[in-house]
């Protein structure tokens, strides 16, 4: 990835610095021709500039993948009871694979998920799958390719 920052040095006139953050810094990316058309085409269903639509995607990234953080956290110190601190450190348990899966079972998400299958990033409150017997959890696009 290619990029460029561009500054501007502050003006006697700007307004002082409690304002909100202003675009001051422009990255400049090459990315393949089929998300610059998946970009564009999205954009314009939305009604608003490539631009302000990866500034939207990129600002909330960093928000989403921080809950899913935290909410996995929480998971596991919930699942260890709580507060309380294990006398031994017990073996890491294996990691659950897709293969491994007896099932899915489809779920609407409590707290923020990302797909053990393609990565994509599921928000609390969307419908997902979670794989019985473990913490699997997988979009439905995901779940519809492991049913054909």
């Amino acid at each position: 990835m290619v990029y460029h920052i561009v500054t501007r040095k502050k003006a006697p006139t700007d307004p002082p610095d409690d304002e909100p953050e202003k675009k001051e810094r422009v990255l400049h990316t090459r990315v393949p021709e089929s998300l610059e058309t998946h970009l564009r085409e999205r954009a314009e269903d939305l009604g608003i500039s490539v631009s302000n639509l990866v500034r939207n995607v990129l600002g909330h990234a960093f928000g989403l993948v921080g809950d899913v953080v935290a909410d996995s956290h929480a998971i596991a110190k919930a699942a260890r009871g709580g507060t309380r601190q294990p006398a031994a450190t017990p073996a890491a348990a294996p990691v659950a694979s897709i293969d491994d899966v007896l099932g899915w079972q489809p779920i609407v998400l409590g707290k923020n998920a990302v797909c053990a299958r393609c990565n994509a990033l599921l928000p609390k409150g969307r419908d997902a799958a979670i794989g019985v017997g473990t913490s699997l959890v997988i979009c439905p696009p995901c779940l519809e390719e492991l049913r054909a």
